[in-house]
């Protein structure tokens, strides 16, 4: 059986970081995966999407609409864009940030209101400030392994293999903050 994850968020998230540790630890598990990044103007805030699916063997990293067990959110409005590429019976792990797109920066357009109950008429949705967790813990930039906590929380692969991937993908002088933040999402 095949599993299909989709990291979805905005340029400067760390969604690319995240990335690379689930697919870590996915290998490390015994799978055969997939990865493919999909750049929209990421290091100008745009989308940012990440396929990954894994399984036996798995001949294309790419998931249609439909297919995609998990969705793992970094930005509310990235959450409802990605919502129809999940299962009916999928989950969306989702941070509730919200980051204005230029068209909301400029004035062109409004930053759409309720996303949240939308997002949960349609989906299993788990939901967290994984900004606010991160600004607890003093260092911003660790809400991408807060969320991945929260996705190897509700994974069937045990914790140490997760801590394992960290261990290999995090640059060193990072380490540490990451292990703390990591556990944040997996304790919650």
């Amino acid at each position: 059986m095949t599993k299909s994850i989709m990291i979805v968020g905005v340029g400067g998230q760390g969604t690319l970081l995240a990335s690379r540790i689930l697919g870590n630890t996915v290998i490390r598990e015994g799978y055969d995966v997939k990865v493919s990044e999909v750049h929209g103007m990421s290091q100008r805030g745009g989308s940012v999407v990440t396929y990954v699916k894994y399984g036996e063997k798995v001949y294309s990293p790419c998931i249609d609409k439909g297919e995609a067990d998990l969705i793992l959110a970094f930005e509310i409005l990235e959450a409802a864009r990605a919502l129809p590429f999940l299962k009916k019976d999928g989950t969306m792990i989702a941070n509730t940030q919200q980051i204005n797109p230029m068209p909301v920066i400029t004035g062109a357009a409004e930053y759409p209101s309720d996303l949240q109950s939308k997002i949960a008429e349609k989906a299993k949705l788990v939901k967290l400030d994984a900004l606010s967790l991160a600004q607890e813990l003093g260092n911003i930039k660790t809400v991408n392994v807060i969320l991945i906590g929260v996705l190897a929380k509700n994974s069937e692969i045990e914790y140490e293999k997760w801590i394992q991937s960290i261990k290999e993908t995090v640059p060193e002088k990072f380490l540490n903050v990451n292990l703390k933040a990591f556990d944040i999402g997996y304790n919650l």
